[in-house]
């Protein structure tokens, strides 16, 4: 067993995998640099990147496996990887917990203001009459995505004292029923809420599933979260919105990242962090060992 791991896996991870075989890790590889070291690999693991192409699949003429130590697998051609018979895992209950406490740092932050009273102190300034946050208690939470991250939200919501409400395309009553959600349409979502939190994968069919005509549903000054991927939310859009002081928002994830040309910079309502969401030592060390466990299984 030939085992190529081409990002930064927890190092707890990692150990498992070579006790099961051989194992190399090459970091901040070009496409053309992997293409060379993937053949007479059996697995290949990665996180949000690089990216595993047709022609990286291709090459891999002994791949069998390919692990995602994460959620999302839009860095992953799956549908090409399947057509060639190859077994793509991930690692979904990983950083539930992680990205559930980040979003409710992102709301308190917006919700009382705290990185504009940071950067003012640091100034001298002393803006106390400025800075009037509000209550999250009575305050309606809108969850759009309400699978492993956003039903653990509701949780942490209702325990909060707020009302939430739970999208989704499939049906999750049943777990909304013991979390204490209410079940409604995305239209009711995007009016009614004060805070609104997205939890979808980037497809086709999400994206920019919330664009122009969705900011315009929203209520006035309610703020949008995004930890998702950058791509459910049309950044024009938003950036026109947060600009004529519609709504407000909250960012982890973007189109491009590093978002280092991106208008959403200059947006003062915005709270933003650089995709550090799972980012916690507990999450990386579940994602490391549960990729290789599933990596070792599957190649079994």
């Amino acid at each position: 067993m030939k085992v190529l791991v081409l990002a930064k896996v927890h190092p707890d991870g990692v150990t498992l995998l070579k006790k099961a075989g051989e194992v190399e890790v090459a970091l901040n590889l070009s496409e053309a640099e992997i293409m060379e070291k993937i053949p007479g690999c059996d697995a290949v693991i990665v996180r949000s990147k690089p990216k595993i192409t047709k022609g990286v699949i291709d090459a891999g003429k002994t791949l069998t496996v390919i692990g995602r130590a994460g959620v999302g697998l839009d860095n992953i051609d799956v549908a090409y990887a399947e057509s060639k018979k190859i077994t793509v895992v991930n690692t979904p209950d990983a950083s539930t917990e992680s990205v559930a406490e980040h979003v409710f740092a992102l709301l308190l932050s917006k919700a009382r203001d705290i990185p504009r009273a940071d950067h003012a102190l640091r100034e001298g300034k002393w803006i106390k009459k400025e800075l009037r946050g509000t209550e999250l208690k009575g305050k309606t939470l809108g969850v759009i995505g309400f699978g492993k991250i956003g039903s653990r939200l509701g949780e942490i919501a209702i325990a909060f004292g707020m009302n939430v409400l739970a999208y989704d395309v499939i049906d999750v009553s049943e777990r909304a029923k013991e979390v204490g959600a209410e079940v409604t349409t995305m239209e009711r979502v995007l009016e009614e809420s004060d805070f609104i939190t997205l939890h979808v994968p980037l497809l086709p069919s999400t994206c920019n599933l919330i664009s122009e005509q969705e900011i315009r549903k929203m209520k006035s000054n309610a703020v949008l979260i995004n930890t998702a991927r950058g791509g459910v939310i049309d950044e024009t859009a938003l950036f026109g919105a947060l600009t004529k002081k519609r709504i407000q928002a909250c960012l982890d994830v973007f189109e491009t990242e590093p978002p280092t040309e991106s208008p959403l910079l200059t947006a003062e309502n915005c709270v933003l962090t650089p995709h550090i969401a799972g980012s916690t030592e507990e999450a990386q060390r579940r994602a490391g060992i549960q990729i290789a466990r599933k990596v070792i299984e599957a190649l079994q």
